[in-house]
């Protein structure tokens, strides 16, 4: 009974809108947390939301251009933002003020597309530019770098440069993740390519070519890390289960996995052909959700990736088209932005269950004619009715079963091998992004609005 009453999944998928943000946004993130929801705005800044109080509790004004993508750090102390300005700033929740205090702010030479912390150290942030290309930016001082990830030849690169030298080489970077682990960087390509970088080395192990796929539009990956899900050109979203990649040594060459991938499932819109704004799993990767790029609705499908990746439902939030979703990191919650800038939370509501509250309470559609026992109401010795309640409060109470067969989405996937290489590379200077740390209550005058 207690697994089925703190485990969230026994309710599947959303299904109706819960609350509105009127925040300005063109996308939003959940923090790890689940408390709170980053949203960037196309003017610059980023709004942080209370769920509770759905009120906006930070602002993060910083960007003199439009907020491209915003990324949480592992314990939500830290929040990031990338602009077309050419900048991406790391911004400290655990400041006093508002706007919080800038931690780090990192500039580049083009309108950055994308940017991403790595899973286990916030000081190593992943960056995709406008012009195609992928940096790892690490700040801290031991390995304190900047290195372009830069696809590496394979044999029929060799030949077509030796007789072609004026073609180009390479495909231009249209996306780049960190996988869950953090060990290594996946990145989508315009010629429908994934290419593999180990994230310590920024080396490149693997390449996988995508048969029919057009360009990568987007990444997305599992809690787990096995399940991972393409959107591209095509209007298909595709999903795959990764291979394992070997770590290689730093200076040392090694031979790049050549393979093309296999979809295990396939997902599209077989009636209207509609293309994908943007898809996200859900925190046990047993559901997929697909934003759809109607203009002239706000549509969500989602499929149920444990039967068969058959199709679940449609949510319709209305005739303001829908830009980006993502999905709550331990509920059945999902975040949905419209093009005028309204964060629309989801939920699954639940019925309420009374017998929860009695025991041996049971519901009825009808009226029952109730029947009574034949010593239900009998006066009892007060003298035994009280040593029996001594008793039963002497009893051993088992408080925590069914927690142990709950599994923490926020570490899985991300754990390891003490021995590992790439993780003690990650886990090496960690930072202040420790749990225990609050956010600080600031005070505000009747008369300041935000």
């Amino acid at each position: 009974m207690n697994a089925s009453l703190l485990n969230p999944f026994t309710v599947t998928h959303p299904t109706a809108v819960q609350t509105s943000l009127v925040s300005g946004a063109s996308l939003a993130r959940f923090d790890p947390s689940g408390k709170f929801v980053a949203a960037g705005r196309s003017d610059g800044s980023a709004a942080i939301w209370d769920l509770d109080t759905r009120a906006a509790i930070r602002w993060c004004e910083g960007h003199v251009k439009a907020v491209t993508s915003v990324d949480w750090s592992r314990n939500s102390r830290y929040v990031l933002t990338s602009s077309k300005d050419w900048n991406v700033i790391v911004w400290d929740l655990a400041s006093p003020m508002d706007p919080p205090q800038r931690y780090t702010t990192i500039r580049f030479d083009a309108p950055v597309v994308s940017a991403y912390f790595h899973p286990r150290n916030s000081r190593i942030v992943l960056a995709l530019l406008s012009t195609g290309e992928a940096y790892v930016v690490d700040s801290r001082k031991e390995h304190r770098a900047r290195v372009e990830l830069c696809e590496g030849l394979s044999e029929g690169d060799d030949e077509r440069a030796r007789y072609a030298p004026r073609l180009p080489a390479f495909s231009i970077m249209t996306t780049a993740r960190f996988d869950p682990s953090g060990r290594n960087v996946f990145v989508g390509t315009s010629t429908g390519n994934v290419l593999v970088f180990n994230s310590r080395t920024k080396t490149m192990v693997a390449r996988h070519r995508i048969a029919g796929a057009g360009s990568i539009k987007s990444l997305e990956f599992a809690k787990t890390g096995r399940r991972f899900a393409t959107n591209s050109t095509d209007r298909t979203i595709r999903q795959f289960i990764l291979p394992t990649y070997p770590s290689p040594g730093v200076g040392v060459e090694c031979a790049i996995l050549e393979t093309e991938l296999e979809p295990t499932h396939r997902f599209n819109d077989p009636i209207s052909k509609v293309a994908w704004h943007a898809m996200s799993y859900s925190p046990d990767g047993e559901w997929l959700a697909g934003g759809a790029a109607d203009p002239a609705t706000h549509k969500i499908y989602i499929w149920d990736i444990s039967n068969d990746g058959q199709f679940a439902t449609a949510l319709d939030g209305g005739r303001e088209p829908l830009i980006d979703i993502h999905w709550h990191p331990h509920a059945s919650r999902l975040a949905s932005t419209t093009n005028q800038g309204s964060v629309l939370i989801w939920h699954c509501p639940s019925p309420e269950r009374w017998g929860a509250f009695a025991g041996g309470f049971e519901e009825a559609d009808e009226n029952v004619m109730y029947e009574e026992g034949e010593s239900e109401f009998d006066v009892e010795n007060e003298v035994e009715f009280a040593m029996r309640k001594k008793l039963q409060e002497d009893e051993n109470v088992d408080i925590l079963g069914g927690v142990d067969d709950l599994v923490d989405h926020q570490v899985n996937g991300v754990a390891g091998d003490p021995d590992d290489e790439d993780l003690e590379w990650a886990d090496d200077e960690l930072d202040d992004d420790q749990q225990g740390w609050r956010l600080k209550v600031i005070m505000v005058d009747d008369d300041d609005t935000y």
